[in-house]
């Protein structure tokens, strides 16, 4: 039988509903499509989870309780793998405004890479490589009637505002929610602390924390701490997406699709008994099947695909091409399950069972 004429005969099959091809279309799209959103909807939460973490600074941590190096802390942010941004801190002296004599203000004295870090929010804008002047929070600056570039009258005289940074109180230390943050150099003398932001956490963090300290037994006299307490700081992002429920859907989707190909020869086992009994080749007739079941299967894969995309640019955060791909894989299972059901039933339908079949039905 020639290929042409096996196509043919699976279109006629397909058009005219003999391979019931929309009833088998619409369960394979909506079982594809229910598993496959619920799975970017289980990796979008999880990628959500990841970015409030990240952004309410529970991935930064602080070594206090010596003092520190600030050319060191700065640096530590260069090591490979190591933190994203680092930088010191020190205490800076009482700042009172002039238009609030009664009403001081705590102000702090950081090395740049603290900039680089507390601007790593979303209603944040990165730090200028040459920060000019002091940066206050929102809450401040609103008060003040303060924006980039103001002239903020004090009692150590008249500060320019280099810029403004979002500072919300979501567990974070709150130090930084309404004081005036100075820049200095990072080799202008001792400070208290060093900060380091990384994600995901690497085992060498605390390490590199810890060399920062200035006196010998500093690991002993200092300990680290999370910056915003308010968060699990046992959390692993790659362990909670590895042992994520919908991580067997595809097992699930395969043996869906294995037994809907088997449902959709099962039913005409009696025509395929037939055909081989006039003739037809059990290799022709293997083919027939699979383009029949490719098309009803394919078009339902293609369509929960293009479902699946617009569901990913909505749920995911990052990277949407990832999420949709992780998303595919139970309706890919489904069209490969499909296919190899449909396929191995009809290896067991033989001529010899045609009268069987017949009297069966």
């Amino acid at each position: 039988m020639r290929f042409k004429s096996i196509c043919s005969e699976a279109w006629r099959n397909l058009s005219s509903g003999t391979s019931r091809t929309l009833l088998m279309f619409l369960a394979v799209f909506m079982i594809g499509g229910l598993l496959g959103g619920y799975e970017a909807l289980t990796v979008g939460g999880l990628e959500a989870t990841a970015a409030a973490r990240i952004n309410a600074q529970a991935d930064t941590k602080t070594v206090l309780g010596a003092p520190v190096d600030g050319r060191q802390c700065d640096r530590i942010s260069s090591v490979d793998k190591g933190p994203q941004a680092s930088g010191a801190i020190r205490k800076g002296p009482q700042l009172t405004p002039l238009s609030t004599p009664g009403k001081d203000l705590a102000s702090f004295e950081v090395t740049p890479g603290i900039l680089d870090l507390i601007l790593t929010g979303p209603k944040n804008r990165a730090a200028p490589s040459n920060p000019s002047g002091v940066w206050v929070p929102t809450d401040l600056a609103k008060d003040f009637g303060l924006s980039a570039g103001s002239r903020f009258e004090t009692d150590h005289g008249t500060i320019r505002v280099a810029g403004i940074f979002d500072w919300p109180n979501d567990g974070r230390d709150t130090r930084f929610q309404y004081a005036v943050i100075t820049p200095v150099s990072s080799g202008d003398g001792v400070f208290n602390e060093c900060w380091a932001k990384q994600w995901p956490a690497s085992p060498q963090g605390d390490s590199l924390l810890y060399s920062t300290t200035l006196v010998s037994s500093g690991k002993s006299q200092s300990g680290i701490m999370p910056l915003n307490k308010g968060y699990d700081s046992h959390y692993d992002a790659v362990a909670s997406y590895r042992g994520r429920l919908t991580v067997w859907l595809p097992l699930v989707g395969l043996a869906v699709g294995l037994l809907l190909g088997i449902i959709s020869v099962h039913r005409r086992r009696l025509e395929y008994a037939g055909a081989l009994h006039s003739g037809q080749g059990k290799g022709a007739q293997l083919v027939g099947m699979g383009l029949e079941t490719a098309c009803w299967s394919g078009l339902g894969l293609i369509c929960t695909g293009g479902v699946l995309l617009a569901v990913t640019r909505v749920v995911a955060l990052a990277d949407p091409w990832l999420v949709l791909w992780t998303a595919m894989r139970t309706p890919l299972a489904l069209f490969a399950g499909c296919l190899i059901g449909a396929l191995a039933s009809g290896c067991l339908i033989r001529e010899s069972r045609l009268f069987a079949l017949f009297k069966d039905r």
